[in-house]
């Protein structure tokens, strides 16, 4: 019961509070994109979140062996993207073999959501929040979550950003950032922070 309280403790704060997009602005071009279609947020999330849960164990067990050398921290990003690279490799050869059907409409949009500055970045946040591999579990369950929530508000509002009351100047691209900017602010907040001198 413990170590699943843990997980669910380290995904909470990893979706609301210490939000991947939102907060630390990891893959806000990923998720501008994927917050045009419905379908997108699904797929886009879904990837996220298999590649940074599939990958948390190894990367756990690299911090744990590596982490006190000097050297690591140098190739640590390397062995990140290597790691994300063979999980990426070995689910596109199982699903072209056993659903080439599946595979047709996924080989579009893979690479966009597993190649990505979302899903290493909440690698490194998982080096840098987690203890044990339940916390990197629970911190790469969380990341991808929370970019479904992202995704999901930005597109939730999308069709009030991009409407006739707002100034044509602003609509599109720039009325997102200015949304996400709002966003980011609230959830900053949400947290805790404030901007009261020490």
């Amino acid at each position: 019961m413990e170590v699943f309280l843990n997980i669910v403790s380290t995904a909470l704060a990893a979706i609301f509070v210490q939000n991947l997009v939102l907060e630390r602005a990891l893959g806000a071009n990923v998720l501008l994109y994927a917050s045009r279609r419905r379908e997108h947020i699904i797929g886009f999330s879904a990837a996220i979140t298999y590649t940074t849960v599939m990958a948390s164990p190894t990367i756990w067990v690299l911090d744990t062996l590596l982490g006190s050398s000097s050297i690591y921290r140098y190739v640590m990003p390397l062995l990140y993207v290597l790691v994300v690279a063979v999980i990426y490799i070995v689910t596109l050869v199982v699903i072209w073999r056993f659903f080439p059907h599946f595979f047709k409409s996924l080989k579009k949009y893979v690479h966009l959501s597993v190649f990505n500055c979302s899903v290493v970045g909440a690698l490194f946040l998982c080096s840098q929040q987690g203890s044990d591999i339940f916390a990197y579990l629970g911190y790469g369950l969380g990341n991808g979550l929370g970019f479904l929530l992202a995704a999901y508000l930005l597109y939730a509002a999308a069709g009030r950003l991009n409407s006739s009351l707002v100034p044509a100047a602003f609509r599109g691209y720039p009325i997102m950032l200015v949304y996400v900017g709002i966003l980011s602010l609230a959830l900053y907040a949400f947290a805790g922070y404030s901007t009261s001198a020490v």
